[in-house]
This record gives structure tokens, sequence and C-alpha cells, in this order.
């Protein structure tokens, strides 16, 4: 999910504007994003909990989402240092306090370097030790696997690299029950089918920007018709893959009324794509597409308390 999901922080600020310092770091941790990614892990706590969770539950929960969201702020830090020279090229990306110098490499360093220390010591003390190794692999495999290896080698590196990203609620899993279950793992798979329609509908519309940047992202590598194939597919197959929580039993009919809706409207977008492209649209799929994750998670929450 991490794993240059979206636009949300693509907004460039006001001519002019000398950001604060504090202002500055604080772009480093692409703070949109890691709500999402902290709301996902949420979910999984919440799911893992038969019932109402107590004030112990709370706590945790608590502990477990501010070690989750450090780790991950780091994980973002990390990849706008690591990025700065490609950033600097996308008109997307070019505002980044990396990208534009105003942070050096050792201030930016080091400040992903205290985040992640503080998220891992709060994992560990507070939550449990397979939550701090599972974030930690998570790190490792955005920040490292996917932004300087897979990124800028294949053009399928969001779906190799979608792993890490799809790893949230499987975090807020381990969490709460100290293990990995099958309930875990089939959220795991949802979010890995969402992210690459929901990044390429973003590239398709970007294109120009990696085609700069240099990065063979699928619009540059193999063009703007088989990208759009590609998302219409994989939007048929996160349909099949969101209704698995009512298959397995892990949801009730609430949820699958809202998993079929959101289904469809994102294949319909996906359709739509297909057969007549226009940036305005792929901008508006790329939208959908984060309503549908966020509307389908709180239906899993809702769902699991009505049930």
């Amino acid at each position: 999910m991490q794993a240059e999901i979206s636009d949300l922080n693509g907004a460039v600020p006001a001519a002019g504007a000398a950001a604060s310092r504090w202002a500055q770091y604080y772009a480093l941790t692409k703070p949109k994003v890691v709500q999402l990614i902290v709301f996902c892990a949420f979910i999984g706590m919440v799911l893992a909990v038969p019932g109402v969770p107590g004030w112990q539950d709370w706590g945790r929960m608590l502990a477990a989402c501010a070690g989750i969201w450090l780790v991950a702020a780091a994980a973002a830090a990390f990849n706008c240092l690591v990025e700065r020279s490609i950033d600097a090229r996308m008109k997307r990306t070019a505002w980044r306090p990396t990208a534009r110098g105003e942070l050096s490499h050792s201030q930016a360093l080091l400040f992903s370097a205290l985040l992640c220390a503080a998220g891992a010591a709060i994992l560990l003390l507070a939550v449990n030790a397979l939550t701090l190794w599972l974030t930690l692999a998570t790190f490792i495999g955005y920040a490292v696997i996917y932004t300087l290896v897979l990124k800028p080698l294949t053009p399928q590196n969001i779906v190799i690299g979608g792993a890490s990203g799809a790893m949230p609620p499987v975090l807020g899993w381990a969490a709460m029950t100290g293990q990995v279950g099958h309930e875990a793992l089939l959220l795991f798979l949802i979010i890995f089918l969402w992210t690459p329609p929901h990044f390429w509908a973003l590239a398709l519309y970007r294109v120009e920007d990696y085609r700069r940047a240099g990065l063979p992202m699928l619009p540059v590598t193999h063009g703007n018709a088989f990208t759009r194939l590609q998302v219409f597919l994989y939007t048929l197959v996160l349909f099949a893959g969101c209704l698995l929580p009512f298959v397995v039993g892990m949801s009730g009919y609430l949820y699958l009324f809202a998993a079929v809706i959101l289904g469809l409207g994102f294949c319909g977008y996906g359709w739509a794509l297909l057969r007549n492209y226009s940036d305005a649209l792929a901008r508006k799929t790329f939208r959908f597409s984060l309503i549908h994750l966020s509307l389908l998670f709180a239906a899993l929450l809702v769902d699991h308390y009505l049930a």
C-alpha cells in the first residue's frame, strides 16, 4: 500500500510560502498515505478481537497504531531520501523537501532512523515481538526491495512490491493475537490485488512524469492500451477476492452487499477506462479506488459488530 500508493500528498505548496522545518519533516512522512496504512492495520486489530474490545485491548491497539505509524513514516521518509533525484524530475513529487534540497541527506536519514527506532521500541515493549519483526520486514520490503531494486528495474514493480503494501492488516492481526491467521491473509490478499489497478490508474495520467524520471512503469514500457487492459482484468480478480471473507464465514451479508456494490463500481471504472480513455477518467478511477478500499474495510468493521 505504501508503495507509492497515491497522489494524496502531491499538492504543491503555495508559491512563496516558506514551510517551517517541522512542516518539512512532516511532509517526508507522507501523512495521508500513512493514515490509510494505520487505518487498515486498525481494522485488522479490531477484527482479531472477538466482541467489543476491553480496556487492555484498546491500550494495545493504541500502542500498535503508534508503533506502526512511526515505522511507516520512517519508511516514507527513507523513500523520499533515496528517490530525491527522481522526485525532482517529477511534477507530482518535485515539491518534496528532499527533492528541493530543503533537507539534507543526513537530516532525512537521521529523521527516518529516529522514527523507526521509536516505533520499533513501542512495538517490542508494548505489543509483541512478532509485530515488531513483521513491521520491520515491511519497512525493508518497501524502502529497500521495492524502492531500490524493483521500481527502477521492472514494470511489474508494483505487483511484486505490493506485498509490503498489503501488510498493514496482518500487522494489526499479529498485534492482537501474536500470530498470523488465515483471516489476516485474506485481508492481505485483498490489498495485494487492489494495489495494481489503483496504482496503474495513477500511472496512466502521470505517464509523462515517469517517462521523464526514467522509471519503467507499465504505461511507459507497454503503452496506454495494455495498461488499461491490466487495470480492468485486475478489477475482476479483485472483485472475486473481496468476496472471500464472506465465503469463509469471516463476515456477513452487510459486508457482502458492500463488497458487491464497491466491486461492481471499480469494475465499471475499469471497463470505462478500457473502452474510452481520458486522463480525467483515469483520475476518477484512481480516486474511486481509495474510496473502494476505505469503505470495504469500514464495512468489515461494521459487519464485525453487527454479526
